[in-house]
């Protein structure tokens, strides 16, 4: 029973200090290239270097963080080859959930509209770029859950947590989020009349689309 508890801790404290570290990510505050230094890690935020040492471990394995040899962990650099290789494995996986609407239980398609309307809700108020990153693609999210595999959910989360990284430093989601609540409204629109060919066609070019346009806010050439 000791070890059960002493287990749960430890998982706790470990997950809370990935939810940190993958805050400060998103938020911008660790830029791309950055060490993630165990030591002053574990001193902010009042946890030991072994635990911090997970926590990192956690963020390699989710492609946000980097080994370097002889130097520790730092902050993943985006590249634009890694770029279009996250926006090839999206479509792929976007399409085949929008391809299962008209067969999705209701339930997941209420989510893809839950997930739309609380985009709408979000652009407006005051939200942060971080908070638009992260409701913009819940919807793309809610996309592959049309799948009803939690396997695919889980490797699109992943790759949204690239782009979130991505974006963290591109103080342009504020700028066009009016204009990607119209996107996202006629694509899901189009699901709802049973347009679907329509709504795949649309959902892979506003794939293309975001891909060009983040490499252009990054100043990332191909």
């Amino acid at each position: 029973m000791t070890f059960g508890t002493l287990s749960v801790e430890h998982e706790t404290t470990v997950d809370r200090v990935l939810t940190e570290v993958r805050r400060a990510l998103f938020d911008g505050e660790l830029q791309p290239g950055t060490p993630l230094r165990e030591v002053a890690l574990a001193e902010s935020l009042g946890v030991s270097r072994s635990t911090v040492r997970e926590a990192l471990g956690m963020l390699v394995g989710e492609g946000l963080a980097v080994r370097v040899p002889n130097k520790g962990t730092a902050v993943r650099t985006t590249d634009p080859h890694a770029i279009q290789d996250v926006s090839r494995a999206r479509t792929v996986l976007e399409v085949a959930g929008v391809r299962r609407w008209p067969d999705a239980p209701e339930d997941l398609r209420d989510e893809v509209r839950a997930a739309l309307a609380g985009y709408e809700d979000l652009v407006g108020g005051e939200p942060t770029n971080a908070e638009l990153n992260e409701a913009h693609l819940a919807i793309h999210l809610a996309f592959v859950g049309l799948t009803g595999s939690e396997r695919l959910v889980a490797m699109a989360a992943a790759l949204n947590a690239e782009i979130r990284l991505a974006l963290a430093t591109v103080d342009r989601s504020r700028r066009n989020a009016r204009d990607q609540v119209h996107s996202h409204s006629d694509l899901v629109r189009l699901l709802e009349e049973g347009r679907i060919e329509d709504a795949t066609t649309g959902l892979a070019h506003h794939l293309e689309g975001a891909e060009r346009s983040m490499l252009g806010a990054l100043g990332l050439d191909l």
